[in-house]
């Protein structure tokens, strides 16, 4: 068994490799890419990949990625195709095949069918003189000089060539199209990633829980308003108009900063400008900004006008951060 330090380097070596292949991957992108890109966002119909093996398995995560991401795609084995799945193929669909040798058997005797169906076919291969390359009408070069296994046999590299490929694909799709994070959420209902994307502050925030105090209120009755309505602050408001905060923190600063407090008033000591945030904004934004400020609480809004109070503690119980 290798010392230590020797796996280390084998692992530091074989990511060095990576990157490297990765640069020169970025540097052979051609037009070949944009005409693909065009072409799949303007398609009526699917952009179904086709690979075996190990470039089955990227074709497949390739797929959910367009999918999740506003492109419609299918995936299917290059083995299924040739024993009735290839019916799922319409002439209105782009074939995309993923192959790094370009020259498998099963390409060779599924190509001339996809042919026949005089629909594009788009080559994701790693030799430009394969089979696979010269029967398309677009060639997406992710051709490797070796394998980062040492027996330059492991698919290692050229799986990592195809994996990013694909992403590449799919973020320009995105970006062509304008897919937005609303978009995205509308993908993924469940779940984490889908509360992060489409839960609003509204959803979090208790409107008949509405501390609320005016400028002139006392010291007794700004304690009794915060310690019912339990959320740690109460507003500070005249006329409908946010005029401060006032947290526990403010209460427990001014027990100590002073003797005779009983007639002290709101707007001596509470914090003025406080942060809001509108009922629609999305919980996430909320919580970035309670990050960014180091606060537990903001006041909602609602065409400018007070509501009510959201709480880290609200976010925090939905554990999605």
């Amino acid at each position: 068994m290798k010392k230590e330090i020797d796996v280390l380097q084998i692992a530091k070596d074989l990511i060095k490799q990576q990157v490297n292949s990765l640069i020169d991957l970025q540097d052979r992108l051609n037009y070949d890419f944009i005409n693909v890109v065009k072409l799949v966002a303007n398609c009526d119909g699917r952009l179904i990949i086709i690979g075996l093996g190990k470039s089955g398995i990227i074709g497949r995560k390739i797929s959910a990625t367009l999918n999740s991401t506003g492109t419609i795609s299918s995936f299917i084995h290059a083995s299924d195709a040739l024993h009735g799945d290839s019916g799922n193929i319409s002439n209105q669909d782009i074939v995309l095949f993923i192959s790094k040798s370009g020259n498998t058997d099963e390409l060779k005797k599924l190509i001339p069918f996809v042919k026949k169906l005089e629909v594009q076919i788009i080559a994701m291969t790693g030799s430009l003189d394969s089979y696979l390359a010269k029967n398309s009408d677009f060639v997406l070069d992710v051709s490797v000089v070796k394998e980062a296994c040492p027996n330059n046999l492991a698919p290692t590299t050229s799986t990592t060539m195809q994996l990013v490929m694909g992403d590449a694909l799919s973020m320009s799709l995105l970006s062509l199209k304008e897919f937005t994070k609303e978009d995205f959420a509308q993908f993924h209902p469940g779940g984490t990633l889908g509360m992060r994307l489409s839960l609003t502050v509204d959803d979090l925030c208790d409107v008949s829980i509405k501390p609320e105090v005016s400028s002139s209120a006392l010291l007794n009755d700004i304690i009794m308003e915060i310690s019912s309505k339990r959320l740690g602050a109460t507003a500070v408001v005249d006329d409908f108009k946010i005029q401060g905060i006032i947290t526990d923190g403010d209460l427990r600063r001014l027990l100590e900063s002073k003797e005779n407090i009983a007639q002290v008033r709101a707007d001596a000591f509470m914090t003025k400008n406080p942060k809001t945030i509108s009922k629609h904004t999305l919980v996430y934004e909320a919580f970035s900004l309670m990050k960014k400020y180091n606060i537990t609480q903001l006041l909602v809004t609602e065409n400018q006008k007070y509501i009510g109070i959201i709480h880290l503690h609200d976010i925090l119980r939905h554990n999605f951060f």
